[in-house]
């Protein structure tokens, strides 16, 4: 019997019929987010996610805002791509999570 040249069924990593923006940031995400969850121990992201995220609750100066940016970066980044999948409660969340990063930053270098 000939080898079937069908991609095999299971979970999709990117979003079926995707075009422009979004298919372009799945592609080069696939790489970054390949090496963060295989080769970098399973506990360190979380950590500098956690240690990040306190220093800019600690530091009321715009040291604390720099601080909070990468988290906000990172679940940006995570927001975006898991969008599609997404029910209505799930987008509210993300929405809220990333508004309070917002504003979190932005008291720390003194917009508000």
């Amino acid at each position: 019997m000939a080898p079937d040249n069908k991609q095999p069924q299971g979970e999709q990593y990117f979003t079926p019929g995707a075009t422009g923006l979004r298919k372009t940031v799945e592609r080069r995400s696939a790489v970054p987010m390949t090496f963060l969850f295989t080769q970098v121990p399973r506990w360190v992201t979380p950590v500098v996610l956690v240690i990040l995220l306190l220093a800019g609750f600690a530091a009321a100066n715009p040291l604390g805002g720099l601080a909070v940016l990468p988290v906000l970066a990172f679940v940006g980044w995570l927001a975006y791509l898991s969008w599609p999948s997404l029910g209505a409660g799930g987008k509210v969340m993300r929405v809220a999570m990333l508004t309070f990063l917002v504003l979190l930053a932005a008291t720390r270098f003194g917009i508000f």
